[in-house]
């Protein structure tokens, strides 16, 4: 690489840098020392992954390549250059993914699973395979014809992401009914006469019956992926369902031959910007914004395809059809030699027959916090006694749900406030939000609806809690509510008491399984003080005030971040350096970069931790040397965001809901908030240091964009398991004591 001397060469390109995340995530799946069914789970990751990068980030990019954009990012890259780039690394990503799924099946063949191919398939699989189609699968399918559709609006739509099998046909009818049909709407709709769409509908079509035509079958995708095979006692065989609708396809087309066949899935668009105030009018006169992000959920059926996968034994006509009728250049043309949809390997690894090839179940334990509350004290008195903090998932998230649920139930409960951003199907934390309006207290729920690919849902948990009867708010126009924040006011001996929860992440039981993230309980009156003046702005009744602990409002976000390493810088001297350890999921945000280089170079010692996007170079000589970045990727999905300064020997740490990128800082209602319990403080710092001492799942960045993973030398560390242990010691050693822990959702 070449010297580092020009400003681009400071960043690394962000879209790059998340597919080297993505290659973390694959290299999971690739680790041999993983369970086959965690393996299998990692590589469904990868594509998962890939899809909202490329609905989302290579969508936006090939906009501003349509527009004429040749703008170069902070890295120094074009449009045009991005999308080349990432063609390349992600079309050999793609490859790598289907040899270890290819590497994986043939895994669990010998251990007793078998993906069978329809050339495997014995006589009677063969016919249970037919009848299953006939009687399961023929009554839903719905052949799209895709004959000459030359008017604009005419042909079908091909769903995204979704199993499709295109089909090549002869002996068709010279004159398409479908085709027929969809011309005479458009021409009753331009007011044409019946007779003169009579004439034009027998005018004779000069198409020979010979010619090929193009047809698309979606799949369903309520079928099962893996359809299990009648085989022998100690078998398990199973075929795909592509397979089984490929073979049977013919059934959709009598009178037809179907020459060739493919099976394929495309991505289409998603980058859709919700406007909250599309007629740029006062707020009172803002278009319903529910039905603006319901719009903007349909629009996306019917966007530009970004990219089109397709099996890699395709014809080269369909391919080619395909690949035109769809105007996706060939660059993002994906031909996959293996499974298409690897994201139903989620099913497939949880079947029973997976089970010893598991990870060994890490329960999640009673937070250490609330171990020692005596039989006498219920949640209130917990609180106010001190901090509480949890750590997810080693420790259980039901606090939460239980604390929201007494508040729901308490008399002396006269209001609740919150924000959601994303939670689970059936919400624990929606029912209890209910319940308390219906018992008369006051709930104000901030429900941020354009939470990307979670705004249907969040539509519907915002009409059922008007109806339960709370208040249900939208936040501030142009600018979204990420912020993780709980606040229940209560009467307690003639006086008001607050009590709240900060989080970095969602009010999500699902994800709290999976997710590594971190909470706090407290009744500390400068952050409840301050989180009563942030649901204040929200609600649109109040202006920014002067905050005591918190940071909320964009344009504070970055400076305070940049008034801390500020701060270290001032504090520190070659007798007494300073220290910054960061822990968040991205780090991209230019003026935040270029203050940590400026630390660096101060002689400051930073150590980050980043889950998924790095845009800082480290280790560059004179501009980066005393900066460390890795990345860990575990069996939990790193998510928590920690911020320590050492000011001087003075420790501050922060937690916060927002990561270090432009969207967060800038564009975003986020908390940024300090840990004021001494005893709680230190044991964030050891959990940072734990993740900077992992051998086991760390990968440390060069500044030659390389990510390595760590060699392991000495002891085996590895933080998640380290985090679990230390959750289940400190229960177990509770449990030698006398007395009984009280859950948190009180007597």
């Amino acid at each position: 690489m070449a010297k580092i001397s020009e400003n681009t060469d400071k960043f690394i390109n962000r879209e790059l840098s998340w597919l080297e995340f993505n290659q973390r995530v694959l290299d999971e799946g690739l680790n041999l020392s993983n369970p086959l069914a965690e393996r299998m789970k990692f590589l469904a990751i990868v594509s998962s992954n890939l899809d909202e990068f490329f609905m989302i980030r290579v969508a936006g990019l090939m906009q501003q390549k349509k527009a004429g954009s040749r703008s170069k990012d902070r890295a120094g890259m074009t449009p045009s250059q991005q999308l080349d780039a990432i063609s390349l690394r992600a079309k050999k990503m793609s490859k790598d993914q289907s040899d270890a799924i290819t590497s994986a099946f043939n895994e669990a063949s010998s251990a007793g699973l078998t993906i069978l191919p329809p050339e495997e398939w014995s006589f009677e699989q063969q016919e249970y395979v037919y009848d299953y189609f006939q009687n399961n699968v023929l009554p839903i399918l719905t052949p799209l014809a895709f004959e000459d559709f030359s008017e604009e609006g005419l042909a079908p739509t091909i769903p995204g992401l979704q199993l499709i099998v295109a089909v090549e046909l002869t002996g068709m009818k010279k004159a398409s009914l479908a085709r027929q049909a969809s011309s005479k709407r458009k021409q009753i709709a331009e007011g044409k006469v019946l007779d003169e769409i009579f004439n034009s509908s027998t005018q004779s079509d000069s198409r020979s019956e010979t010619e090929s035509r193009i047809g698309v079958v979606p799949i369903p995708k309520l079928l099962p992926r893996f359809l299990k095979l009648p085989s022998g006692k100690d078998a398990q065989e199973f075929a795909l369902i592509d397979d089984v609708v490929q073979i049977n396809i013919g059934s959709l087309f009598l009178g037809c031959n179907v020459n060739s066949s493919a099976v394929f899935r495309i991505t289409r668009d998603a980058d859709i910007r919700v406007c909250d105030n599309p007629l740029g009018t006062d707020f009172d006169e803002i278009v319903d914004l529910t039905v603006a992000i319901e719009e903007a959920v349909v629009e996306r059926r019917s966007r530009d395809a970004v990219r089109l996968e397709i099996s890699a034994s395709a014809p080269v006509n369909i391919r080619s059809w395909l690949k035109k009728t769809l105007n996706v250049p060939e660059s993002f043309v994906f031909d996959v030699n293996g499974l298409l949809d690897a994201k139903s390997l989620f099913n497939l690894s949880g079947m029973s027959f997976f089970d010893k090839f598991r990870d060994p179940d890490w329960e999640p334990q009673i937070p250490r916090d609330l171990l020692d509350a005596s039989e006498d004290q219920d949640m209130w008195e917990t609180i106010r006694r001190r901090d509480i903090l949890i750590s997810l998932p080693y420790e259980k998230f039901d606090p939460v749900v239980h604390f929201l649920e007494r508040a729901a139930e308490d008399p002396d409960v006269l209001a609740i406030k919150q924000t959601l951003y994303r939670t689970s199907g059936k919400s624990p934390i929606v029912k209890a939000l209910e319940t308390a309006a219906l018992n008369g207290k006051e709930v104000t729920v901030l429900v941020e609806l354009r939470a990307r690919f979670d705004e249907s849902q969040n539509v519907q948990w915002a009409r059922r809690l008007e109806n339960a009867g709370c208040n249900v708010i939208y936040g501030i126009v142009g600018l979204k509510t990420h912020a993780k924040a709980l606040l229940v006011i209560r009467r307690e001996n003639g006086r008001i008491r607050r009590y709240a929860h900060l989080a970095t992440g969602n009010y999500n039981d699902k994800t709290a399984k999976i997710y590594s993230d971190l909470g706090i309980f407290t009744a500390d009156p400068g952050i409840v003080s301050d989180l009563a003046a942030f649901f204040n702005i929200l609600s649109g009744y109040s202006e920014s005030v002067g905050w005591k602990y918190l940071t909320v409002e964009p344009h504070l976000l970055c400076q305070r971040i940049l008034d801390l390493i500020q701060q270290e810088i001032d504090q520190s001297s070659p007798a007494q350096p300073g220290h910054i350890m960061l822990k968040c999921n991205s780090l991209e945000h230019p003026d935040v970069i270029e203050a940590l280089y400026k630390a660096s170079q101060k002689g400051v010692r930073i150590d980050i931790n980043v889950r998924g996007i790095c845009c800082l170079r480290p280790g560059v000589k004179g501009l980066s040397e005393n900066i460390h970045v890795s990345s860990i990727v575990g069996r939990y999905l790193e998510h928590a965001r920690i911020y320590y300064f050492k000011n001087g020997g003075h420790p501050e740490v922060f937690l916060s809901s927002a990561d270090l990128m432009v969207r967060n800082l800038e564009t975003r209602m986020e908390t940024i908030f300090p840990i004021l319990d001494n005893n709680i403080r230190m044991r964030l710092i050891e959990m940072l240091k734990l993740y900077f001492s992992d051998n086991q799942k760390r990968h440390t960045l060069d500044k030659n964009d390389v990510w390595k993973r760590v060699n392991p030398t000495g002891e085996p560390v590895c933080a998640q398991e380290v985090l679990h242990n230390q959750a289940v010691q400190a229960v177990e050693s509770v449990m030698l004591k006398p007395g009984k822990y009280i859950p948190i959702k009180g007597k």
